[in-house]
């Protein structure tokens, strides 16, 4: 089968940064939805019409990977908005119940950075914002996708996706 919207492909990859640092490995295959919001565009750009075994390497700018680091997305709140637990690489989906700073982005995921007595540094980017990746890329199967899929635009595996945040930690998956 050949890949073209709505379909769902298995993919293993192998991300890297421009200068070759391993980011992440998927080795598993993983299932994406294709035409949807599962996988960047010039990921999708490069399968369509492919089959399974199709293998490439890609390198994204950040403008085609993750967008560029935007300092306006860095700020201060009270450490009284939080509570004792809050460490660096905690994340919130949204800015925090109770945040100061007006105007911040509602879909954003914010990562806690550094905490201080005082105050608490959030970062609404995406970790890999600003970075120019190496991705190597192979297609393990291709198949088509189901009704709810479709109407979804992904897959049923939940939080698994190269497009918008990675969760926190090493790893994309």
């Amino acid at each position: 089968m050949l890949i073209s919207a709505p379909c769902v492909v298995s993919l293993v990859w192998r991300l890297e940064d421009a200068q070759g640092q391993l980011i992440d490995e998927l080795t598993a295959p993983v299932e994406f939805f294709f035409g949807g919001d599962d996988l960047l565009a010039k990921v999708e750009e490069a399968l369509d019409g492919q089959e399974a075994g199709f293998q490439t390497q890609l390198h994204l700018e950040p403008e085609h990977a993750f967008g560029d680091y935007n300092p306006e997305l860095v700020f201060f709140e009270p450490a009284s908005v939080f509570d004792d637990k809050l460490q660096p690489g905690m994340q919130f989906e949204g800015p925090p119940e109770g945040a100061t700073t007006e105007g911040l982005p509602a879909d954003a995921i914010y990562t806690v950075t550094e905490v201080y007595p005082e105050h608490v540094v959030l970062d609404g980017n995406h970790p890999l914002a600003g970075i120019a990746l190496r991705l190597d890329v192979t297609v393990r199967d291709v198949r088509e996708a189901t009704e709810d899929e479709i109407e979804a635009g992904s897959v049923s595996e939940p939080g698994i996706s190269i497009l918008h945040s990675a969760p926190g930690g090493s790893d994309l998956h």
